[in-house]
């Protein structure tokens, strides 16, 4: 069974119900990456599921934030990012750089990107970045990066988003 273009379309503005096209999406699983970077306030971060590898040559990878978002002014200014890509067992932590009422970055030691933007220690990976481009797309920027330097840190299985939830490689299906 397929669903028509139509039956997509976005709900008005303001609606909090789901719609076709969010649980189709939903299917989907994607990574979860923390998105950081320093300010003169301290370190800065944002849980993203939109990031990706664009280009190994040259190196660029991208994410979306949203252009309402209270870290992206920080990330602009900087010129640079990193992205830690989570772990399953760092569900806690996504808890936090999701939400925005308390300091994301309590409980996740960090380390310092040769950018000088943090990196979750205990996260499987990273890749450090300088903003190479920036496009506005409705209600979100697609923020390119040069990858500066990468690594990976630790050994483990990544924590996924699925049907609006966290979930690992290993949770069977539903």
């Amino acid at each position: 069974m397929t669903t028509s273009a139509a039956a997509l379309s976005p709900p008005a503005a303001g609606s909090a119900a789901k719609t076709p096209l969010r649980r189709v999406l939903g299917k989907f699983a994607t990574g979860v990456a923390v998105i950081a970077s320093q300010s003169d306030q301290g370190p800065v971060g944002v849980l993203v599921n939109s990031f990706t590898s664009v280009s190994l040559t040259p190196p660029t990878v991208l994410f979306c934030i949203s252009t309402g978002s209270r870290t992206w002014p920080y990330i602009e200014k900087s010129g640079s990012f990193a992205a830690s890509f989570l772990a399953d067992g760092q569900r806690a932590a996504a808890e936090r750089f999701w939400r925005s009422d308390h300091d994301r970055f309590a409980g996740s030691p960090v380390t310092t990107a040769t950018t000088g933007a943090p990196v979750l220690s205990e996260a499987l990976g990273y890749v450090d970045c300088r903003v190479s481009d920036v496009l506005t797309r409705d209600d979100h920027y697609v923020v390119l990066g040069e990858v500066v330097d990468a690594g990976v840190l630790n050994a483990g299985r990544p924590l996924l988003f699925f049907e609006g939830a966290w979930n690992t490689s290993q949770d069977p299906a539903a």
